[in-house]
């Protein structure tokens, strides 16, 4: 029984939202054009849709009517009352809904150009980084490189001195070395200028120890 009375109401509000719909009164007007200011005179053309765009040739205030041109190049009069300076709201809407499309059409473009702009921005921001860290790193290496140049100037410094103390040492050597092949050539002059001695006097000896001793002869004599 419950269950019956459930489906009755969905049913009812079911036919009530159906019978609830909106509808709208088409304003298509269609406005006679005549070929004289008046009701009597001949229609030149059956109908001029609202939102037509007319041409205004004259405009009479007493009469209440106007002369146009269509775009088609009729002329003729119509009440002055069914004209509007304003586009009608139909019109109005279609410009409306255009405008729209071409902002939601610029609105897509400018959020392609945001989400390309915020990619750039985070390529920028990563290039940034590590740029940064290798401009520590190339800091760092720097510094390196000045306290091992610094080091290198010491000790180009120290090998300059060494080699000046080289080259003093091997003055001096040179030094010593002539100094001693002058001291061996004395020495060798010396020796031979002795042996020499030597020899002389062996020959002088040679030849006075015969004549001072005493001859056989002699003793004999004795």
């Amino acid at each position: 029984m419950l269950n019956k009375i459930f489906q009755v109401i969905i049913l009812s509000i079911l036919s009530c939202s159906a019978w609830s719909q909106s509808m709208y009164i088409n304003d298509t007007l269609l406005v006679p054009l005549r070929s004289g200011e008046g009701t009597g005179f001949r229609i030149v053309h059956k109908g001029l849709k609202s939102g037509m765009k007319l041409e205004i040739l004259e405009q009479n205030k007493q009469s209440g009517y106007s002369k146009i041109l269509t775009p088609g190049g009729v002329e003729g009069y119509l009440p002055t009352r069914y004209l509007t300076s304003t586009p009608i709201a139909k019109i109005r809407l279609i410009d409306a809904n255009e405008n729209i499309r071409l902002l939601q059409t610029e609105n897509s473009g400018l959020k392609k150009k945001l989400n390309a702009i915020t990619k750039a921005h985070k390529t920028l921001n990563q290039d940034f980084k590590q740029t940064s860290t290798q401009l520590n790193s190339n800091s760092k290496e720097l510094a390196n490189i000045k306290s091992i140049s610094a080091n290198a100037l010491n000790l180009d410094r120290r090998n300059i001195e060494l080699r000046e103390s080289n080259e003093q040492l091997r003055s001096q050597l040179e030094l010593l070395q002539t100094e001693n092949m002058r001291l061996k050539d004395k020495s060798e002059s010396n020796t031979m200028l002795m042996g020499g001695g030597l020899v002389t006097l062996g020959i002088i000896i040679a030849l006075v120890v015969p004549m001072i001793r005493p001859s056989k002869k002699s003793d004999s004599w004795a």
